[in-house]
């Protein structure tokens, strides 16, 4: 009698075929680095389909983005390093928005407040620029301080209330943007030679401008807040992931009452979480004011920087370097922008790609639920076949 052949299963039951792709799906889902990855150029994807749809040449997008991440123009065959110190300068404050929200983030909270942060940062490094002592190097060092610690202060006082009576930092942050950013107007209007748009010239040693990155970038606005934006980021991460600290930081934000039951002092860690928050958004509105503008600014509207601080750090998975090469994407992205026009590229397409990233981000998290609750049935199923 002839031998049967032998099936494929070698002794194993192999499952369905959807078995398979719930495996693929958990083992994607669990590795933060490749989802983001996958967003990012699936986010690329969809916009290089909708440039086809208009009739453009989805090139002039990979163009514009290439001359801003390296200076090289491919049309005139020229290169100008302005181009990258532009980008860096746009990334700087996205960095430091998104650490905002992420090292909330990481301690349980969420941080909408990075604007006003920001804002108060913006005040606070005006006003000491224009009443700082003019001694160079201490001036502009001073006034980034000041701008910390206002922010700082501001973004503790939130988690105060958090902590002591439990009030929703969302509602809290939320509102506080709106204080932050008429009482910034209200007392920048009140600076001598101020009108309704900035207040006089700041002074020289104020400044965060270096003549020797701005010699090497072709006269771009690359100035000293490269120097905190990087130190920034390492403080973060030290603190968040080799510290004592940032153990209870993250315990808290793990799981309150366990912290709280293992002896960590969950109201202290959620304050300190808040005003650390607060810091790096002060921190950003510090560099933009003396590194980017010449005189102070009297706030009519939100820049924006905070409320991309959150798309930021959701596509950096809030760590620090996850959220360093976030904002210099978000950053390259918006530097693209006037790029792409010139190129017949519609610009709102560096906002389409960015908005399909958050939305796929975002996204993620739905899928875990799925999966946990197709292997709960799943379980549940075979309790019922065996018992």
């Amino acid at each position: 009698m002839p031998e049967l052949p032998k099936t494929p299963e070698s002794g194993k039951k192999q499952g369905p075929p959807h078995d398979l792709g719930n495996r693929i799906l958990e083992v994607f889902t669990r590795s933060n680095g490749i989802v983001s990855v996958a967003v990012v150029l699936l986010g690329f994807l969809v916009a290089t389909f909708l440039i086809l749809l208009v009739g453009r040449n989805p090139g002039g997008m990979y163009q514009a983005i290439l001359q801003v991440v390296s200076g090289w123009d491919l049309r005139r065959g020229t290169h100008n390093l302005r181009y990258v110190g532009e980008w860096i300068v746009a990334s700087m404050p996205l960095i430091l928005c998104g650490l905002s929200m992420g090292f909330a983030a990481r301690t349980g909270l969420f941080n909408i407040g990075a604007e006003g942060q920001y804002a108060i940062g913006i005040t606070a490094a005006q006003f000491a620029a224009l009443y700082g002592p003019r001694i160079p190097v201490l001036h502009w060092f001073l006034a980034v301080l000041a701008a910390i610690a206002a922010a700082a202060v501001w973004g503790g006082i939130v988690g105060f209330f958090k902590a002591r009576f439990n009030v929703s930092e969302v509602v809290a942050t939320i509102m506080m943007n709106y204080i932050a950013l008429y009482l910034s107007r209200i007392l920048t209007m009140q600076i001598p030679g101020s009108n309704t748009f900035k207040t006089p010239d700041f002074p020289a040693t104020a400044r965060l401008s270096s003549p020797f990155m701005e010699w090497i970038t072709n006269n771009s606005r690359l100035n000293h807040g490269i120097w905190f934006t990087l130190g920034a980021v390492f403080f973060y991460w030290i603190v968040m992931e080799k510290t004592r600290r940032g153990y209870s930081l993250r315990a808290t934000g793990f799981n309150k009452e366990a912290a709280r039951y293992g002896g960590i002092r969950v109201n202290a860690d959620i304050t300190c979480a808040m005003a650390i928050a607060g810091a790096f958004a002060g921190l950003a509105g510090a560099i933009v004011s003396l590194g980017s503008f010449s005189a102070g600014r009297v706030l009519a509207v939100q820049d924006g920087y905070g409320f991309d601080g959150i798309a930021v750090a959701l596509v950096g998975n809030s760590s620090a370097w996850g959220t360093a090469l976030a904002g210099l994407l978000f950053g390259m992205l918006k530097s693209a922008q006037p790029l792409m026009q010139s190129r017949q590229i519609p610009d709102e397409i560096a906002s389409i790609i960015l908005g399909i990233i958050v939305v796929f981000i975002s996204l993620r998290a739905g899928i875990k639920l799925l999966i946990e609750w197709q292997m709960k049935e799943k379980a549940r199923k075979g309790e019922a076949a065996n018992g």
